[in-house]
């Protein structure tokens, strides 16, 4: 019977809540945000490579005077440059418009910056002169070396490829990073597009007066227990949605976003890693969910619960402003404070996880820390929500349910 209780809830509210108007506008929300995003972002790529096409078509015209001698006066003809030796008349020439530009190399380029004066084109097409100017020094200096290999070193460009090893291994570097820390994504975005729902789950029955109605058929902990695998699947739905919108820009429009061609290949994937992470954020997930749906069974309204919602989400997002901590000192005080504290445990743990900072005894300890916490405030829900069915007014007092609860036990 409770198994039926069970499924029947958990339809009830999962239909109910996808059958809002309300929830499909907040889920769609992002992606279609994300879309006219994406669409503003292409269609300002193509604005800027036909710019960028014309005014490499576009020849521009400048005088110059070189006191350091680095100058090549074949480049600079090539680029459209005339070599001046009076820099007052050339710099008038520009401002009454009769010539374009004129840059002014110093004895000591490196030292003493050289000095453009051009005719405005805006913020940006201003940015032509520095970028020719620039180019005739880089230009000439490469003419002058005369060596290819040379001039790349001299400019940095030198490719580096680093290996490092732990224990005797090859680490898996930053590329191993990245499929743990999708569940910190995952965690965090949908528990902050559901947290109002996880918040007013128990809230709404209390406000509509049903709560008497609905424990006559129900047991408590069927109820409360209903609402958050409803929650789970919701999230679930949500995260499907979220991803369609990137899927489409990367298959679809990852040429015109400049969206660079992902290796799959090279990303190292951990089954324990990505165990761990998807433990940590469903029993993560749980507690807070859990919480949430006791804080509700215990208020009033909604906008009596918002403080306690607050201090809750203040908690759960503290390990972001400690992120140089976990990754400089994840055996110190403070992380490992925020590592087995509850509700800091799950996106700290999941850090230190992507991170490769977690070990194994530390991982399954906030594990079942997690879960069994998740249990134990699922019960304290049921029985807040038992009591609380019927305080439409006010706050449920801790002390009166467990002194009633001890009460009732004591007499049996």
């Amino acid at each position: 019977m409770a198994q039926h209780n069970l499924r029947t809830v958990l339809a009830f509210e999962v239909s109910r809540t996808l059958g809002k108007k309300r929830f499909w506008f907040i889920t769609l929300l992002v992606p279609i945000a994300i879309g006219i995003v994406l669409a503003l972002v292409v269609l300002g790529n193509m604005t800027a490579a036909d710019t960028a096409a014309r005014q490499a078509d576009t020849k521009l015209a400048f005088t110059y005077s070189d006191a350091s001698g680095y100058v090549d006066p074949a480049v600079a003809t090539k680029l459209g440059g005339t070599a001046v030796t009076d820099d007052t008349a050339a710099i008038a020439a520009v401002k009454s418009g009769k010539e374009e530009a004129h840059f002014v190399y110093p004895a000591d380029p490196a030292e003493t910056p050289v000095h453009v004066y051009g005719v405005d084109k805006g913020l940006f097409g201003n940015g032509a002169y520095n970028g020719l100017a620039t180019q005739v020094l880089i230009t000439s200096a490469q003419d002058r070396i005369g060596d290819p290999a040379l001039t790349a070193l001299a400019q940095g460009n030198v490719p580096i490829t680093a290996t490092t090893y732990t224990d005797g291994v090859e680490a898996d570097g930053f590329l191993g990073m990245i499929p743990p820390l999708i569940f910190v994504v995952i965690f965090f975005l949908v528990f902050t597009l559901l947290s109002n729902q996880m918040l007013t789950s128990t809230l709404e029955e209390k406000e509509n007066r049903v709560t008497e109605m609905i424990l006559t058929t129900l047991n408590p902990t069927v109820l409360i227990s209903g609402k958050v695998i409803s929650l789970f699947v919701v999230g679930f739905v949500q995260v499907l949605v979220f991803l369609l919108p990137v899927l489409v820009a990367y298959v679809f429009f990852r040429t015109s976003l400049n969206i660079p061609e992902l290796d799959l290949s090279s990303l190292t994937v951990e089954p324990g890693q990505m165990i761990v992470g998807a433990l940590l954020a469903i029993g993560g997930f749980a507690l807070f969910t859990g919480t949430l749906v006791a804080i509700g069974a215990v208020m009033p309204t909604a906008k009596d619960a918002g403080s306690w919602f607050s201090g809750l989400i203040v908690l759960m997002i503290v390990p972001l402003y400690a992120l140089s901590l976990v990754l400089s000192d994840p055996h110190g005080p403070v992380v490992q404070i925020f590592t087995y504290f509850p509700y800091s445990a799950p996106i700290t743990a999941m850090l230190r996880n992507a991170f490769g900072s977690l070990s194994g005894w530390e991982a399954a300890i906030v594990i079942i820390e997690l879960f069994l916490l998740a249990a134990l405030v699922l019960q304290v829900a049921a029985r807040l929500f038992r009591y609380g069915s019927i305080s439409y007014t006010s706050k449920v007092s801790f002390k009166t349910v467990f002194a009633r609860h001890t009460g009732s036990a004591t007499r049996k």
